[in-house]
C-alpha cells in the first residue's frame, strides 16, 4: 500500500514561554528539566499510514487506561543535540544516524517504521520553531527526544494499529560543569541488561526501566554507573548504563590501540561510539571491535597494558572511567584522572558538533 507524502502543520504556541523567563532557563538548564514551547506529533494507523503531521504547543497527553503502551511497552525513543555555531547557525548532529537507528528498533518491536526523512524533517521543524531555546556557549545544547508509543485501545497481546511519533526539545549545560569527571563503576553480576535474540539493540524503553535496580545497586555501593556483563558467562564487558564503553590499550610503537565491545545484538549501537571509532583512526589510533573480558580489564590495568577507559553517549558525548568496584575487589585506572587519548577524542568530537572545527565526514546537518 502506497501513502501519501508527509507534510508538517504549523501551529504556534499562544502562550510562549516570555523572552527573559527563557533566558533564565537557559542560563542554568541542567539536562531535561525545562522544555521548548512546541512539540512534534505524528500519527499512524494500519489504514492510513503516517499522517497528521504537525508543530504544535507543548501540552500533556490525555491517555486511555487502556493504551497498549501502558500494558504491553510498545515505546522507543532516540536522543540527538542541535547545537549554536560560532557563526550563530544552528545544526544536529548525524539526525539520519538515529532515524536509520530509531527504524531498527521499531521493526524490532513490531512497529512501523518511520521514513528517515520524516524523521529529520521533524527535528530540524521543530528545532527552526523554537530556534530562541537552542543555548549559546562552550558544550551546551538543545537535547532532542523524538519518540513512537502505542495508541490503541485494548488488550489484546498484539502489534498495536495505531501510534503516535513525537519530538520534544530540553536545553541542555554542559554536562561536566566544573571540567571532566572521571565516574566510579559497578560490575553487575547478578543483573543483565539484554540477552541474545532480545532487545539489547534496539532503544527501547523497557530496556532502561529493566536497568533501574541494579543502578540503584550500583549507588548502594558509591557507584556513579552500572557495567553491565554479558549474560550467558558474566566475563565479558557490554555497557555501561546507557553507554557503550572504550578501552585504550598502551602504545604500540608510539600508537595507541582504541578498543571496544563488539555489537553482538545486546549492545546499543551507538552513534557516539561509531563516530569515536572513526575519528580515532584518522588520529592515528588503531582500532579494534571485539570481545573485552572483565579479567583482561583488571590485568591490564595492573600490568599497565590498559591505559584508560572511558564510556559514551549523547549526554556527556565521552566520560572517563576512574575507579572499577565489584563483589570481588576494585581497581583504579589511569590514577583515577582523565588520559590524554580520552580528552583528544572528546574535545575533537565536540568540536565537530559545536563548529569549532571543520567537519570532513559529512555529520553535521544544518538547519538554521
Amino acid at each position: 500500500m502506497t501513502f501519501p507524502a508527509v507534510d508538517f502543520a504549523l501551529r504556534p504556541s499562544a502562550n510562549p514561554l516570555p523572552a527573559e523567563q527563557r533566558e533564565a532557563v537557559l542560563a542554568a538548564p541542567g539536562f531535561g528539566r525545562h522544555f521548548t514551547d512546541h512539540m512534534v506529533t505524528i500519527k499512524w494507523t494500519t489504514e492510513r499510514g503516517w499522517h497528521d503531521a504537525e508543530v504544535g504547543p507543548y501540552a500533556p497527553l490525555s491517555l486511555d487506561p487502556a493504551n497498549m503502551t501502558l500494558h504491553y511497552g510498545q515505546s522507543i525513543f532516540e536522543g540527538l543535540k542541535a547545537y549554536r555555531r560560532p557563526d550563530d547557525s544552528v545544526a544536529l548532529f548525524r539526525p539520519e544516524a538515529n532515524a536509520a537507528r530509531f527504524q531498527r528498533s521499531a521493526a524490532r518491536l513490531a512497529m512501523p517504521e518511520l521514513p528517515i526523512d520524516v524523521f529529520v524533517d521533524a527535528c530540524a521543524n521543530l528545532v527552526r520553531q523554537d530556534l530562541a531555546w537552542v543555548p549559546r556557549g562552550g558544550e551546551a545544547s538543545l537535547y532532542l527526544r523524538p519518540f513512537m508509543f502505542a495508541t490503541e485501545v485494548a488488550l489484546g497481546v498484539k502489534p498495536a494499529s495505531e501510534y503516535l511519533f513525537m519530538v520534544i526539545a530540553s536545553p541542555a549545560g554542559a554536562y561536566f560543569t566544573g571540567g571532566v569527571k572521571p565516574v566510579s563503576v559497578w560490575l553487575s553480576q547478578e543483573y543483565v541488561r539484554a540477552a541474545p535474540g532480545g532487545t539489547g539493540e534496539a532503544k527501547c524503553a523497557g530496556n532502561y526501566a529493566a536497568s533501574l535496580l541494579a543502578q540503584a545497586e550500583a549507588a548502594e555501593h558509591g557507584c556513579d554507573q552500572v557495567v553491565w556483563l554479558d549474560a550467558v558467562e558474566r566475563r565479558w564487558v557490554e555497557e555501561m548504563g546507557g553507554m557503550n564503553l572504550c578501552f585504550v590499550r598502551a602504545c604500540e610503537n608510539g600508537v595507541p590501540t582504541l578498543v571496544t565491545p563488539a555489537l553482538t545484538g545486546t549492545l546499543l549501537p551507538g552513534i557516539t561510539r561509531d563516530s569515536l571509532l572513526r575519528l580515532a583512526g584518522d588520529l592515528g589510533c588503531r582500532t579494534e571491535e571485539r570481545r573485552v573480558s572483565v579479567a583482561e580489564w583488571r590485568e591490564g590495568v595492573a600490568d599497565g597494558t590498559l591505559t584508560e577507559v572511558f564510556a559514551c553517549g549523547t549526554a556527556a558525548v565521552v566520560t572517563p572511567v576512574g575507579e572499577v568496584r565489584s563483589a570481588e575487589g576494585g581497581w583504579t585506572v589511569a590514577g583515577g584522572a582523565t588520559g590524554p587519548v580520552t580528552t583528544r577524542l572528546r574535545e575533537a568530537l565536540l568540536d565537530i558538533q559545536t563548529g569549532r572545527a571543520v567537519d570532513p565526514y559529512g555529520w553535521v546537518y544544518k538547519v538554521a
